[in-house]
Formats: C-alpha cells, structure tokens, sequence
C-alpha cells in the first residue's frame, strides 16, 4: 500500500523537527509590537490549578469545624441552600394590574446568558420560592413534594432545569460551598473511601450529644437558619461507625482520626447531589433504581448480601442527598414507587432493600401534564400523595409581549435568514389567542381582551376591569397552542425557502395553518375550526398594523406635519378666540377654516358635538407650556400627532398613487416617491429592501381592492 505525503517526500520530516510556521518559506513573522504571547504564557494564563485547589479542598474534621463557625452556612439543608442560591441572583418588585409581585432575577438565567430565561411567569415562580423560602425556615414544605402542573410545554422542565444549573454553580462558589466526609478504616493505607450519600460531616457527632455539641460551637454567631443535623449515618458508614467505637472503646472522638473533610461540587452528569428519575414501562420499572441495590460481587467479599459494604448506594434518593431530585411525569409513576416518595416526603428517609429506614436531605420536585394530573384528582386511593402535595400551576402565557420575548431569544439573532418585523409577534400573537378565554362582555373582542392584557389602554377599561377578567377566566393559560408548535413552524417557514432571504408573517401564517391538519394535540374539529378562525382575525390584525407603518412612512414628511400642525393650531387659537385668520396668500382676513379643523379632528374620532371641548383642550395644553417656558411641538401631544399623520397621509396618498403599485408601469415620479417610502420603512421599522417592498405591494393591493382605513 503506498501512503499519500501530503508533500514532497524530499521535504518530508517528522511533525516535531518542523520549522515555525512564520520561519517557513513564504511564511511572515510578526514585529514586535504586534508579538502574539508564546504558548507557554498562553498555557499560564488559562491554567485552572488555583481553582481545582480551591474546589477540592480537604483537611481534618477539627478544620472542618473551625470553618464552620467561620461560615455556618456550610451546614445549610437541601432546602436552605436552594433557597439561598435562588436569593443570591438578586429580585426586584414588580407591579401589575395593581398587584405586586416580587420577580427573582434567577430565572432569568444569568449562567447560562439567558439561553432558559422563563419569561412571564413571575406570580408561579414567586409561588415556588415563597414555598422553597418556607421550607428552609422549617414551616412545613420541606415535607412536601412540589409538583409543578401544567400543560405540555409550558417551561415546567426549563424551570426545574435552571434549579439544577443554579444548584452546580452555587456549590462551586464560596458562598454556596458544602462538605462532605471520607474514611481511612485502617490507618496506614492511602485509598480513602467516600461517605456513600456524601452527608453533612457533622452526622459523625452522635446523635445523642449533637445539638448540645452544635449550640457549644456556634455559640454567639448570628445565622440566617437554625444550625442544627438531623438524622442517623447511612447504613454503611454507621457500619463502620460501630466497629471503629468498639476499637477505641467508646471514644468517638478517636474515630476522627480516620476522617477527613472534603469539599462537595453537586453535579448532574457526575451524579452527586442532583437525581433525575424517568418512568418506563412498568414491566422494566424497579424500586431499587431509586434506592439502591445489592451489590452480588460484593457479597462474596464481605459473607453476606444483608452487609452494608455490599450494597450499591447508588439510587436517585442516594445519589442526590444534600441536593435535589427531579421526577420527570411523575404521576406516570408505578404505584410502588409513588409509595417510596411519600416516606421519603414526609420522613426523610428511604428504606434500602434488607436495611433500616436512611435519612435523607434532598429537594423533591416534579412535574406533570394536565391529563395525568386529572387522574390523580379522581383516585381516591391516592389520597396520601394528594396530602403531601404542593402544587405550583406553570401555565401558558397570556401576555403577547412575554411569548414574543421566548421567540426572539431563538430566532432574531439565528441563522442567515431576516425575519421580516411583526413575524414573530403575528405567531405569538396568534398563540396567546388560542389560550384565552372568550370575554363575557360583548363590548370586548377577544383581540381587545389581548391588548389589555399586554398593557395597552382601552376606553372604560381600567387596572381592576382588567384583573377581575384575568381572576374571572380561572382556565386561561392551561389551554390553547404550546409555543413548541410556534417554535417548529418558524423553523418550517425558515427552512422551506431556501431561495427567499426573508422570512415574513405570511410565510409563517401559513405553516401555522397548514400543520393544524396534523396537530396531534388537537381534541376535537370544532377546536381546529376555533384555531383557523383565530389565524383569520390575526391576519386582519396585521393587516392594520401594516396599513398604519406604510401611513406613517408615506406621512413622515416632518415640515409638512408640522406646517399642517401649525395651520390648524392658527385657526383653533382664532375659533376659540372668536378672531379671524389672515390668508397667508391674499393678506384678507378670513373666518377660521372649520373645514380644515373637522377634516383633521375625523381622523381621531371627534364627533361635532366635542369639537369645541378638543380644541380648548388643545389650547390649553399649549397655554400651560407656554407658562412653563416651553415650546409646542405636535409630537408632545400623541391624539393630535395621530390626526396630524392621517390627515396628510389623506391629503398624499394620491400623488403616490400607491394603488399603481400593483402595475407593471411605474412613472418616475411616482417611483421616487415610492423610493422614499420604502426607505422610511426600512428606517424607522427595521424592514429590508424585500421585506419592505413586499408590505408596500400588499398594502397598494388592499387599497386597490378600495379597503381604504378610515
């Protein structure tokens, strides 16, 4: 077989005896002011010794305790810690609706650059941290399982996710540091043997003189928690235990000689101190994935499968004691093991197979679907489990501005493709819809009912009316469309056309549509005649917003605006003042132009009966300017701005004949105007050249077909 040299063999050495690449021939050396650093500075610059010291610290058990008393939140529980990790990130008030909330910046990811942000949320997650914040002072929850409800996709797992990010970097923080112990049975051997359930070192102090030894040595020293260790030593520590106090003839202090401390990094790949248990089939299900097994290869070491030195501590109770465990689905779970998470709930202890009840100290959460979660509800036989349940409900959001915010963290800034403005609100738009119960009144359109939640204001709506609609439709937000199915039809309208740079809202609409056919989550065809009926109400929503950005572009002329302002401010000031209004043209004076001061007021909807109220108003607002040393621009006052805008997009939409659009024969001068218009929109709206000239054309097509917008 002849071997391919990759050059001429004559030239040929081995990779070690290779010329510097700059020294080779054609090859540049930099000068020296611009001197990249040599690989063993690079090498010593991104070293991780200080830290892998840092993190792997050991000493002996007298060290442990004089670091305790420096810092006894060393000795913080499962729940305390948690709560304490969650606090550390920093929150803030927030007020809505006239209720405030405290909002935790946590869940904004902050480790992860907000790649699991939970956007929205804010009253279930403050839920979950009031109930994580009792469980640390020891009110109760912490013998509770908390069980996050909710429909599929509604970021219970991103929730618990982040809990289990935050829990891995907390303990590699100073603040967040926990220890653990490991023994040395026979004095002059190196190997030393980790506690299986990595526990709280100050467990080795019997159980008997523990609390009087803790208050002894924390005397005096504020903490946030009582300082206090509950529970026994696992069954094959205790095992030593025992034989180590007969040796030393009751001493236990003599046992310390064969511990030493160490420091314990809580890690889920690594499985320590974070568990996460899946249901399977039940025929493969087994109690001892969560409590551990005998080891067989061990018996025949130790004699017997009833000790403790052949028992693998290796379940997802052992595994994640002094953390957190995670029940994925958990109410899909066997019977049997539902049995093992009450005494694990409620006593904090697991019951290993031929061993005594084991303490642990863990958080217990889970999560399930709205299906599962009914099921619960109706049996009666799962009463006990009901009891010792905390539910936290993780809805749909019903906030169009949050589900915009969960679509643009994966897709604004993704890819080669430009999402054209309004595709991602129009989706979400569209999502939040399907989520929302129908108005009871019906003066408000479920479109309405959208905007308030989302912050806009609505004639005879206030703060109240909008909470007692919220309070009043108990089911919104655990129906509707998940934002999984938004996320894969943006992905579909992204990757479908190729060809087409730009991807926009009716790109998207259409996936939307199309894949209702297929929707496997859909229960009935009247629910999917609901869902298309909903695509064509935000269709025509946005249908008005594009009308309104390409009125705008075609009305951005500022000298007109403000010459068209300072007309009819003119004849306002003349009206109210019964004076005339000189002609700017034939010098005369002339009575105020009522026509032109109608034609402006229309646009906002001022009925002839408050023309007089509007523009005392509008003087008014002028006059208290003027008092105080401020100059009236029509940009400070919206509703006047708003008139202002229409009426000359009135008066110029002719002269571009945006209808001719549509026609294949443009004249120049239209086409520069046109020219203009798009540029406005690529401007001031974030558009590009297609996406622009795109929403131009189907603009002029709806005005050509005469739907003109009042």
């Amino acid at each position: 077989m002849t071997v391919q040299v990759p050059y001429p063999a004559s030239e040929y050495r081995p990779l070690s005896f290779q010329r510097p690449f700059h020294l080779r021939k054609g090859g540049s050396s930099m000068s020296d002011g611009n001197k990249a650093p040599s690989v063993s500075n690079l090498l010593s610059k991104y070293s991780t010794k200080e830290e892998f010291e840092r993190l792997n610290w050991t000493g002996t058990f007298q060290e442990y305790l004089e670091l305790a008393r420096e810092n006894p939140h060393v000795t913080r529980t499962a729940y305390q810690r948690l709560y304490d990790m969650i606090a550390s990130w920093g929150s803030e008030e927030v007020t809505k609706l006239n209720k405030t909330y405290t909002r935790y910046k946590f869940f904004d990811d902050p480790i992860g650059n907000g790649k699991d942000a939970v956007f929205g949320l804010d009253d279930s997650l403050e839920n979950l941290v009031n109930v994580l914040k009792s469980a640390a002072l020891g009110f109760g929850t912490e013998r509770r399982i908390i069980l996050l409800h909710g429909p599929v996709g509604s970021a219970k797992s991103t929730v618990v996710r982040l809990l289990k990010k935050g829990l891995e970097a907390y303990s590699r923080t100073d603040e967040g540091a926990l220890y653990t112990y490991e023994w040395r049975v026979d004095g002059t051997a190196d190997e030393w043997q980790e506690s299986p359930m990595r526990e709280e070192p100050l467990k080795l102090i019997p159980e008997s003189i523990r609390q009087s030894f803790i208050d002894d040595l924390f005397e005096g020293i504020d903490s946030n928690y009582p300082i206090t260790t509950h529970g026994e030593l696992n069954p094959a520590c205790r095992h030593t235990y025992k034989l180590l106090l007969e040796d030393y003839g009751g001493d236990w202090t003599q046992i310390l000689s064969h511990i030493r401390v160490k420091r314990l990094l809580l890690s889920e790949k690594d499985r320590v101190g974070i568990g996460t248990f899946q249901p399977k089939d039940e025929k493969n299900q087994d109690s001892t994935e969560l409590t551990g097994d005998i080891n067989y290869r061990k018996i025949a070491v130790y004699g017997s499968d009833s000790d403790p030195r052949a028992f693998n501590f290796d379940g997802e109770f052992n595994v994640a004691n002094r953390g957190l465990i995670e029940f994925v689905e958990i109410l899909k779970l066997d019977v049997a093991f539902l049995y093992d998470l009450l005494g694990a709930t409620q006593e904090h202890k697991i019951k290993p197979k031929k061993f005594a009840q084991t303490d642990i100290d863990e958080v217990i959460i889970g999560h399930t679907n709205e299906p599962e979660f009914k099921r619960l509800q109706s049996n009666e036989l799962m009463e006990a489990f009901r009891d010792r349940t905390v539910k936290i409900d993780i809805p749909y959001l019903t906030v169009l501005d949050n589900e915009i915010n969960i679509y643009a963290k994966d897709y604004e800034k993704k890819g080669n493709k430009f999402i054209a403005p309004h595709t991602l609100e129009i989706a979400a738009m569209w999502a939040v819809l399907t989520r929302l119960e129908e108005p009871q009144s019906h003066q408000l359109s479920l479109m309405q009912k959208l905007k308030l939640y989302n912050g806009k204001s609505l004639p005879g709506f206030t703060s109240d009316n909008v909470r007692e609609l919220k309070e009043t439709a108990t089911r919104e937000g655990m129906e509707g469309i998940s934002p999984r199915y938004i996320q894969d039809k943006i992905s579909n309208a992204i990757v479908s056309h190729p060809k087409i740079p730009t991807v926009n809202p009716f790109m998207v609409m259409n996936e939307l549509e199309e894949g209702l056919k297929h929707h496997s989550l859909i229960a009935s065809e009247e629910e999917r005649k609901r869902f298309q009926q909903l695509l064509s109400v935000v269709k025509e929503e946005y249908e008005d917003i594009i009308k309104n950005e390409v009125q705008k572009a075609i009305s951005a002329d500022e000298d007109s605006i403000a010459r068209l302002c300072a007309n009819y401010v003119d004849n306002v000031k003349a009206y109210t003042q019964r004076e005339k209004v000189k002609n700017p043209y034939t010098g005369k004076e002339e009575e105020p132009d009522e026509r032109l001061m109608r034609s402006i007021e229309e646009k906002i909807d001022i009925p002839e009966s408050r023309k007089d109220d509007f523009r005392r108003e509008i003087m008014n607002y002028i006059g208290a300017l003027a008092i105080e040393g401020k100059q009236f621009k029509y940009w400070t006052n919206e509703r006047l701005q708003k008139a202002l805008e229409l009426k000359l997009f009135e008066d110029q939409k002719d002269t571009i004949k945006l209808k001719n659009l549509i026609s294949s024969v443009i004249d120049k001068d239209t086409q520069e105007k046109i020219d203009i218009v798009r540029a406005r929109l690529i401007k001031n709206y974030g558009y590009d050249e297609i996406s622009a000239t795109d929403v131009l054309n189907y603009v002029a097509s709806i005005y050509a077909r005469g739907d003109i917008k009042s």
